[in-house]
């Protein structure tokens, strides 16, 4: 039996099996989770070690578990590192969701008509992980394994990964491989496949106003005293100039400046902006002047709040002047910038900024460093000749404008490069209400990464 009729035979199963396991609400940054991330992490040790692997395991961390899984067939095949995450994002605001985050439903949209798995995590990134286990599934049951593998999937990527690389140092002989190949990325769309040739890095901090002591009555102090809400939105709004340019002194003096060559090829990719506003409902987009808006989020450093609160936010009116405000700031980041380096110049020039009667509090959370993968690689052919074979076209390469810190923490560790082979769409809303992951995707992605081994095993010779 072909790949394609054993795909087609078990769609309902591995629709299934992966419905299963978006049920568990494996959400990383909540401290009550922590019973359901251990199960999402039994279930998996449970679905690698039905497909006969030599070992499946779950090392414990500071944090959340590490599932470890091997098939290892000849020492003189070239290994493969599977890496991906099974935690997922917190599902607010629960009020926009279509359906229960974490009762996943398959529904027709415009974009995928034959079906997308509408559920927390479905595509970023349990989705994606599951079509590794379900293309281990299938050479298994072929007997057939150009490559040996590994699969390292943690539970901590979605709070920056801080116990990996511990682990990763802890255990470089168990991990030792020839490429790291990773599915947590997209694809223009599903009639041009592209591979992710960079990604930005990323400085996430919090900051903290305060004011007075207590929260004040807004008439009794009104326009006396410092309102850390007001002084605040100030403090955010000067980050920026009138050409959307950051205005932290030295945020700039490391980007790396692409050539009008290299912008030109990034251009050639598909986009129509018309689509691109009528998808986000917006009328116009916004950003950084003399930039496109492809550049804008891929090559060009970003600074964005994440969330902002503070003050009385409950039904009716409480008239106060609150003694604190608080922003989640995050700031995407590319070669050659560093997120350490980064997170002191915001640090110190945020401070600056306020003015007398409020004191200013900034805690760096996570980060990580920006990577750029060459094209010219066998990891690289080997993963253009698998989309080539499944999609019929040559993929494009295109940097995205994610971060996935622990790439460039591979590379420094294990001393490894990864090759970015993701199938999902910008369109499937991950980190938002409504997150989903079209069926085709699911199972082009199976298709293509059972291409990837051999050809991957053929260019290493």
């Amino acid at each position: 039996m072909s790949n394609q009729s054993y795909i087609q035979e078990n769609r309902d199963r591995f629709l299934d099996e992966l419905m299963q396991w978006l049920r568990i609400p494996s959400i990383s940054s909540d401290p009550g989770s922590k019973e359901q991330m251990v199960r999402a992490a039994e279930y998996l040790k449970q679905r690698f070690l039905e497909q006969g692997v030599d070992k499946a395991d779950i090392y414990p961390t500071a944090g959340h578990p590490i599932v470890y899984a091997e098939k290892i067939t000849d020492p003189s095949k070239p290994t493969v590192l599977v890496y991906g995450h099974y935690d997922v994002q917190p599902p607010d605001p629960l009020d926009l969701w279509d359906s229960p985050p974490f009762e996943p439903v398959i529904k027709t949209t415009p974009i995928h008509p034959e079906g997308a798995i509408f559920a927390r995590g479905a595509c970023d990134d349990k989705g994606q992980v599951y079509m590794h286990v379900k293309a281990l599934e299938i050479m298994a049951k072929n007997g057939d394994f150009p490559c040996n593998l590994k699969f390292m999937i943690e539970g901590e990527e979605e709070v920056g990964s801080v116990n990996l690389g511990k682990f990763c140092e802890e255990h470089k002989e168990m991990l030792k491989s020839d490429v790291i190949l990773i599915s947590d990325t997209s694809i223009i769309d599903n009639k041009t496949p592209s591979i992710c040739t960079g990604l930005r890095g990323l400085s996430y901090v919090e900051v903290e106003v305060t004011g007075a002591n207590r929260d004040l009555h807004s008439g009794v102090y009104g326009g006396a005293v410092a309102n850390p809400i007001n002084v605040l939105s100030d403090m955010i709004a000067a980050l920026h100039d009138e050409n959307n340019h950051i205005t932290i002194p030295g945020f700039y003096d490391d980007v790396q400046e692409l050539s009008r060559q290299e912008r030109d090829a990034m251009a050639k990719a598909p986009f129509s902006l018309e689509a691109y506003e009528k998808d986000l409902d917006i009328d116009a987009v916004y950003g950084e002047k003399d930039y496109t808006t492809l550049e804008r989020a891929s090559i060009r450093p970003t600074l964005d709040v994440n969330g902002i609160w503070g003050g009385y936010i409950g039904v009716g009116a409480k008239t106060v002047l609150p003694s604190k405000a608080f922003a989640k700031i995050s700031m995407r980041l590319v070669p050659d910038q560093s997120s350490g380096k980064i997170t002191k110049m915001f640090a110190d020039y945020f401070t600056s900024l306020a003015p007398k009667g409020v004191r200013v509090k900034v805690t760096p959370h996570h980060g990580g460093e920006p990577v750029v993968t060459p094209t010219d690689s066998v990891e690289y052919q080997a993963a253009a000749l698998a989309m080539k074979d499944t999609f019929g076209v040559e993929p494009i390469p295109q940097r995205s404008g994610g971060s996935i810190p622990i790439v460039a923490l591979f590379e420094s560790v294990l001393g490894v490069k990864s090759v970015l082979m993701g199938f999902g769409l910008d369109s499937d809303v991950i980190h938002s209400p409504n997150e989903h992951y079209g069926t085709f995707n699911f199972f082009k992605g199976i298709e293509t990464i059972l291409r990837f081994y051999p050809h991957y095993a053929e260019l290493k010779k």
